[in-house]
């Protein structure tokens, strides 16, 4: 008797409701497959043929996709139901893994990321009105914290085993090898989604509504979130598809060591999570918000001082990122009504994603100046964002 209550305790500390622990088995079942080769992808692109300038220009269309597919996600997540939505977007992003298996063409690839993002992007809104709709506030945090970790388990081992496969059969058949496991897994996420999720019957009634009044009924202390989060997302994504490349062509190491450090970099990250996330339900988002916008405006600047035999310190900076993000999406969602959380959610990522569409594209253009510029202006611009949050009017939670 005393061990059930001991699995309940720790099932309600974990916020381990039925739809969350289905949610959970299915971005374990799909990361494991995208990570196997998704954070090789710029070196994988080099190799059939694309240049420094198409490799940047991927960055930025897989911006624009992300940022297109955002609001569009959450109105069908408010308008199918949370289920149905879910299940849809993972059926088209099956569709592209198929599409990358077939091709090896770069410009292909490319195009493809239109079926392959739709899992990534569309399911974002849902992902968050789910965990709204089934956790109260006071648990949101480490709902969001336990889908976080959940998430980046894969990230753990994936990439070493990715990394395994290219050091192996070389980039082109160990990327193909990878997008073959993450067909075969997307197959298994569909099932469990479409026959497990619990729902109650989505609102027919649900119509498009204009972006103008979404963002009307956003609240101001969202937006301020939101100006901060865009200039922070800017500056990452000046040099985030330039990582891999920074250690593997610039400092000389092999694929594996580079999965190495991106495992490290999880770990860490998931060390932090639940004390984080239950501190921020009980104390307040804003502190752990901070945080996370103080180690991304450090991570790049530390990326470029250090010395090869260092570099897994920059990556343990890049983990600790990570520690206000289960805090500031709970507070997205605190400050989005139920009845249009899928589409205030979409809006704000939408957003978001607009601010940062320039980015990859301008750091290709920086990198052919000068390799260390892309991180150093990108943690500049993260820099502005996080003094333009801690200055703003304080809010409580």
């Amino acid at each position: 008797m005393s061990e059930q209550r001991h699995g309940r305790s720790i099932k309600e500390f974990l916020a381990l409701e039925h739809n969350i622990v289905v949610l959970l088995g299915a971005l374990l079942v799909i990361g494991m497959g995208e990570e196997l080769w998704v954070r090789f992808m710029p070196k994988y692109l080099e190799a059939l043929g694309a240049g420094a300038v198409a490799i940047g220009a991927y960055g930025s269309f897989k911006r624009i996709v992300d940022t297109l597919y955002q609001y569009p996600g959450g109105w069908l997540a408010d308008k199918l139901g949370r289920k149905r939505a879910l299940t849809l977007f993972n059926l088209i992003a099956a569709a592209g893994y198929l599409l990358y298996l077939l091709t090896s063409r770069w410009e292909v690839v490319i195009v493809g990321s239109l079926l392959v993002l739709a899992w990534s992007s569309m399911s974002q809104p849902a992902i968050f009105a789910l965990i709204g709709d089934t956790l109260g506030k006071s648990k949101r945090a480490m709902g969001f914290s336990v889908q976080s970790i959940w998430k980046r388990v894969p990230i753990v081992i994936a990439p070493l085993l990715g990394g395994y496969l290219l050091d192996r059969l070389g980039f082109v058949s160990g990327v193909h090898v990878g997008f073959a496991v993450s067909f075969a897994l997307a197959l298994a996420a569909i099932y469990l989604q479409s026959h497990f999720y619990r729902e109650k019957a989505p609102d027919r009634k649900v119509q498009p509504e204009s972006v103008k009044r979404i963002w009307r009924i956003m609240p101001a202390s969202l937006r301020r979130l939101l100006l901060a989060d865009c200039l922070v997302r800017f500056g990452s994504n000046l040099f985030a598809i330039y990582v891999v490349l920074w250690v593997i062509n610039v400092h000389g190491e092999t694929p594996l060591k580079f999965g190495a450090f991106t495992s490290l970099q999880m770990i860490v990250a998931i060390a932090g999570y639940l004390p984080a996330a239950h501190l921020a339900d009980r104390f307040g988002r804003q502190p752990f918000i901070l945080a996370t916008f103080t180690f991304f405006a450090l991570f790049p600047i530390v990326l470029v001082l250090l010395p090869s035999g260092w570099l897994f310190l920059a990556f343990v900076i890049a983990g600790l990122r990570e520690i206000g993000e289960p805090a500031r999406k709970a507070r997205i969602v605190d400050l989005a009504e139920e009845s249009h959380r899928g589409r205030v959610v979409g809006l704000y990522y939408l957003i978001r994603g607009l601010a940062a569409i320039p980015a990859p594209l301008l750091g290709g253009l920086l990198w052919q100046y000068g390799y260390s510029w892309p991180f150093i202006l990108g943690g500049a611009a993260s820099g502005l964002g996080l003094g333009l949050y801690a200055l703003s009017p304080q809010f409580s939670d």
